[in-house]
């Protein structure tokens, strides 16, 4: 690695691994921020048909927005050493836009869609140049630039989305956003340039995966404050304590499932992997999942708990079961990553929930939640077992390998 001015802005191999109190206080923004996209799935329940689709996809896009700001802060960190002064100020900056783009988020794509387009923009065009300009002399200050260009190259897109009529929003902030996101995929080429693909980048492995289980931990917080909230703002019944019961049972079983025993050893993985960018990269695309399907389970609670014995509508079970559903999909995906295989537990809790799901229209929500529960504590009961009579697994991952011989691990 070539040294220049900017060399002390990366992290040196003896740099901790843990995340930093700054890391964590820059979280709190997106507690905030996840709660608002929870309550905007919440109102989407009596929708049907058309509507429920199209509003689906609005609050799935802004999540998408704010999860793209959060996994390349976590990228950063993970890259540059957070002790740096310039690097704390870029923390802190994207915190503020963050808690700006959540204040904003509940009406982001109605009357409040300019302050939330300004906040994203500000992240994606100015903290690539604050970095590079830090960087100076050094080989990597390309990488910022080019994240700069492909955000300015889609930053009309998001003002013409905010600023002109509203019908034309989703589909702008759509194109914008898939331009953003494909970006990242293909390592944000330039001509004469080339890409810089993240697979290949240098990284603080263990630092990434301690981020991503930090994530999740926040979403799974945000079940437990609904199922609180939510059923101390109710009138008590004995109907509701049992669906509050059952709700927090299934959460602290979607925590089981995460952990135990893919999401233990992602750290173990990350460290150890020839190429910890490329898992990086796999395994956020796993959490993005993970994590939505963790807010869509909660809204799934709140419904049940303020109508535990009512007729389930189809809308509702999209939350109540597709989020739980999502969430196995997401956990497959993730298990592959860290050893080259999917449990057959998995696969067998997701064709369970499929095939109930179209009897569950027949019975109350509460049924559904507590066919829910069942189907994933099967799961965890197969693992269980399995476990008993078999060593602890070691990762094996044949995502992050390490490349060819002769070709160059960083971009």
């Amino acid at each position: 690695m070539a040294a220049g001015p900017g060399a002390g802005l990366l992290r040196p191999p003896t740099s901790s691994g843990r995340a930093t109190f700054l890391e964590l206080f820059f979280d709190l923004a997106f507690v905030v921020a996840l709660t608002q996209v929870s309550r905007r799935f919440a109102e989407l329940s009596d929708d049907t048909g058309w509507a429920l689709v199209t509003e689906f996809g609005r609050t799935l896009l802004l999540f998408l927005a704010l999860w793209l700001i959060w996994s390349h802060t976590a990228w950063i960190t993970s890259r540059y050493e957070p002790e740096r002064s310039i690097i704390q100020a870029v923390v802190i900056g994207t915190m503020f836009a963050g808690l700006v783009m959540a204040v904003t988020l509940p009406r982001g794509m109605e009357e409040r869609a300019l302050p939330f387009a300004v906040a994203y923009l500000m992240v994606m065009v100015v903290r690539p140049l604050v970095i590079a300009a830090a960087l100076r002399g050094h080989p990597r200050r390309l990488v910022p630039f080019r994240l700069a260009a492909w955000a300015v190259a889609s930053a009309p897109l998001w003002l013409a989305g905010a600023l002109g009529p509203d019908r034309l929003r989703l589909p702008l902030w759509a194109a914008a956003l898939a331009i953003d996101y494909l970006a990242w995929a293909l390592g944000w080429p330039l001509p004469r340039f080339g890409a810089s693909a993240v697979g290949r980048w240098r990284i603080a492995g263990t630092h990434l995966a301690d981020r991503h289980q930090q994530m999740i931990l926040i979403a799974l917080g945000e079940s437990i404050l609904v199922i609180g909230v939510v059923f101390g703002g109710a009138d008590y019944s004995a109907e509701r304590a049992a669906a509050f019961a059952v709700a927090f049972v299934t959460s602290a079983l979607l925590w089981r499932i995460y952990f135990y025993r893919a999401g233990l050893l992602l750290t173990e993985a990350l460290g150890h992997a020839g190429m910890p960018g490329r898992l990086g990269t796999a395994s956020e695309r796993s959490h993005l999942l993970i994590v939505l399907s963790v807010l869509v389970t909660a809204v799934g609670y709140e419904l049940v708990i303020d109508h535990p014995y009512g007729s389930p509508r189809p809308s509702w079970l999209l939350f109540v079961v597709g989020g739980p559903v999502l969430f196995l999909v997401a956990r497959m995906r993730l298990e592959y990553e860290i050893f080259g295989r999917v449990s057959r537990s998995l696969v067998i809790g997701v064709v369970a929930l499929l095939l109930f799901t179209p009897a569950l229209l027949r019975w109350t929500s509460m049924v559904a939640l507590t066919v829910v529960a069942a189907g994933l504590a099967l799961v965890a009961l197969i693992d269980a077992r399995r476990s008993r009579a078999r060593r602890p697994e070691v990762p094996a991952s044949p995502v992050g390998r390490e490349p060819p011989e002769g070709q160059d691990s960083e971009a």
